[in-house]
């Protein structure tokens, strides 16, 4: 497990000790007048906490390529667009993704190489950084426009042996470009997979995830995962939930190891359709800090 040893950046583990009153405030608040929660349903008897021990913290503060003691790169197409129809090469190109500006800029283009008719970039931390629990957080602001798939999520580092969805997937933030005042969490597992997936949406009020930076984290444990924005608790994922949704809680995964962050921006596909001639390019994610806290001391 990588280790941070700059003690300035473990002023961040000290988190706002009223997150939690102010979660729950703002939960029945949403409960309420309904106006953010668009599926599934709202659980009053939520669990928050605060993980304070920061284990991973990649503030984006020197220029180039990203810290390679904590990214590396898919590359390519994958299998059928990544198993999603996308449209896009992913590429380790500093015309992709750089690290400039205090921040990870990821960048789609519209244009012709191996023969796609995108390119953008895809980092995960797959064998470099892993942890199972804690409140996993970063701070961003996403493109916009139709086709636009923009994403901040977690695999099982067992995948290779067991293979998706067997492994779990958590997806801490999902945003289509042509709905840019909708984010969503959801959770992929055995029998609740790709479009039966868990998930709900968030709807911003007063503001839009492409003009403004937000913070998309989960705080997850044994037998539960918390989703926030901007410190607002939304949802809340337990074995309760599969068994709720006709899923045998059994299929419960996300107790079973470790997990692995993956931040892409993708181009076309599933989740909100392909470009259309209105999509301007090129189209950038912008990534403040990511950072990742333990529940406990060590």
């Amino acid at each position: 497990m990588l280790k941070i040893k700059n003690k300035e950046k473990m002023k961040f583990k000290n988190r706002i000790k009223s997150t939690q009153l102010k979660s729950l405030c703002a939960l029945l608040t949403l409960v309420i007048i309904g106006s953010t929660v668009l599926s599934c349903y709202t659980d009053e008897t939520q669990v928050v906490t605060n993980f304070e021990t920061l284990t991973m913290s990649d503030e984006f503060d020197v220029d180039g390529a990203p810290n390679s003691a904590i990214w590396g790169f898919d590359i390519g197409t994958g299998d059928n667009g990544w198993g999603n129809n996308e449209l896009q090469y992913y590429t380790d190109r500093p015309e992709n993704v750089v690290v400039e500006d205090g921040m990870l800029k990821i960048t789609a283009i519209q244009e012709s190489f191996e023969g796609s008719g995108y390119t953008s970039a895809r980092l995960l931390t797959k064998g470099l950084f892993e942890q199972q629990y804690g409140r996993f957080e970063a701070r961003m602001k996403l493109p916009f426009g139709k086709g636009m798939w923009p994403a901040f999520w977690l695999l099982g580092a067992n995948i290779d042996e067991i293979g998706w969805p067997f492994c779990g997937e958590i997806d801490v933030m999902e945003n289509g470009g042509s709905n840019p005042t909708v984010a969503s969490g959801a959770i992929h597992g055995p029998g609740h997979s790709g479009g039966d997936a868990i998930k709900k949406e968030f709807e911003f009020e007063m503001s839009r995830v492409d003009t403004e930076f937000h913070i998309y984290g989960i705080e997850w444990g044994p037998q539960y995962i918390n989703y926030y924005i901007d410190d607002v608790l939304y949802f809340q994922i337990t074995p309760d939930t599969l068994e709720e949704e006709d899923v045998n809680r059994s299929n419960w995964v996300y107790d079973n190891g470790p997990f692995f962050m993956i931040i892409n921006l993708a181009v076309g596909g599933n989740f909100d359709g392909n470009p259309t001639p209105e999509t301007v390019f090129p189209q950038t994610m912008y990534v403040d800090y990511v950072r990742v806290y333990s529940a406990d001391e060590e």
